[in-house]
């Protein structure tokens, strides 16, 4: 029996972006719901500040999940800040936010069987990202949890280039890995979308997002290389 899935949306996303891929997935077999976040759930967060708010909605939508087919994990597909969120809330460290002092734990890892990380910047040279990031790769580097399979897909679409066409690419790729002469999906660099330890896939002809037109990740035809890692 598949397990039910969960995906977490990225920054400044909602639910109904997701619609497609959720769609997908349960004709797939798997039961799956979005974390319910909305686009103004986000707002407080601009400026590096802590992501807490984000997993106590991702941390409710699990529960409620295991409980509703009366499971024991679940997957959980991250896109883009997704993925990076989603570390966080497998981790046994104590989270604070950027100069507070109060913590949140979840030590999710248990629940989780199979994370799956869509076009995420694993990295970040941009500094309001940065501090949360570093957080996540310090505390749990790689593929951190040995009973967690990590799966991270990355998009070869867009060389980041100065010229016309290939300018928000190369800012953006610049902005995460320091350079901007590579390949990624048009906002994430393959670099950044990588994890050590984990099943790294690259899927050509993908862009970032669910609100770019043509296809992404989550389109029937790429999420064909993903999905055989779901449990």
């Amino acid at each position: 029996m598949p397990l039910p899935t969960v995906i977490v949306p990225g920054y400044l996303e909602s639910a109904i972006a997701y619609q497609q891929l959720a769609t997908s997935l349960q004709e797939l077999g798997f039961p799956t719901v979005t974390v319910p976040l909305r686009r103004r759930d986000w707002l407080p967060l601009i400026g590096g500040r802590s992501v807490a708010p984000i997993i106590q909605q991702l941390d409710k939508t699990v529960k409620q999940a295991l409980q509703e087919h009366n499971a024991t994990q679940v997957n959980l597909i991250g896109h883009s800040a997704g993925g990076w969120i989603s570390r966080i809330y497998l981790g046994e460290k104590p989270y604070a936010a950027r100069g507070k002092a109060q913590t949140s734990l979840w030590n999710a890892h248990p629940l989780v069987a199979t994370l799956v990380t869509l076009g995420t910047p694993h990295i970040s040279q941009e500094r309001w990202t940065r501090w949360n990031l570093d957080f996540v790769n310090n505390n749990y580097p790689g593929a951190f949890y040995q009973n967690v399979r990590y799966v991270c897909v990355a998009g070869k679409t867009v060389f980041g280039e100065r010229r016309r066409g290939g300018w928000l690419a190369y800012s953006s790729y610049q902005l995460t890995c320091g350079t901007g002469n590579t390949w990624g999906d048009g906002i994430t660099p393959i670099a950044a979308a990588h994890l050590i330890g984990a099943e790294n896939l690259v899927i050509e002809g993908v862009r970032h997002s669910p609100r770019n037109p043509g296809i992404w990740y989550g389109s029937p035809e790429p999420l064909k290389a993903w999905t055989q890692y779901l449990g």
